[in-house]
């Protein structure tokens, strides 16, 4: 649960969630669209809800009341390293600084849970501009594929260490 929200963020609230949750189809359909958008299915590396479930990794919902507005998760690696995956903030609740605070929230979740370094893959499509922009703020730099990653012109490899 997150522990301190700035004013502009009061009533958003991020815990563990089941992806697999009824109330969570929409953030999943609107992810599944933003990925397949722009981006050939060979160079998709979005997990779809089923597989958010999995042993090792640890969903994120973030609600204003009750309603979900995003999503995120960290998956494991191994014991110091963690990748985010399926992070989305639904449209229309964009520029509010919620995409942000998740991303804190799960950067300080992974450091909570032992992990030195946190990385992730994202599109080097231009509609992913403002997700890179984020991460290079938060202090994510470049690096090369990872985990179960390969060299992919449509994919943008980030790492920070925690």
């Amino acid at each position: 649960m997150t522990r301190f929200a700035p004013a502009a963020l009061n009533g958003i609230t991020i815990t563990l969630g089941d992806p697999l949750a009824p109330d969570l189809a929409l953030i999943h359909a609107r992810h599944t669209a933003a990925m397949h958008a722009d981006t050939p299915p060979e160079s998709i590396h979005m997990l779809p809800a089923s597989a958010l479930a999995a042993p090792g990794i640890r969903f994120y919902v973030l609600r204003e009341g009750d309603r979900p507005l995003g999503m995120g998760a960290l998956k494991r690696i191994d014991a110091a390293h963690a990748e985010i995956k399926s992070m989305h903030i639904l449209a229309e609740a964009r520029g509010r600084g919620l995409a942000r605070h998740l991303l804190d929230h799960l950067m300080a979740e992974a450091r909570a849970a032992g992990f030195v370094r946190v990385s992730l893959e994202t599109g080097a499509q231009d509609s992913f501009t403002p997700a890179r922009a984020l991460y290079l703020a938060a202090g994510f730099a470049a690096c090369g594929p990872f985990e179960g990653y390969g060299e992919d012109p449509w994919s943008v490899f980030m790492t920070c260490p925690l």
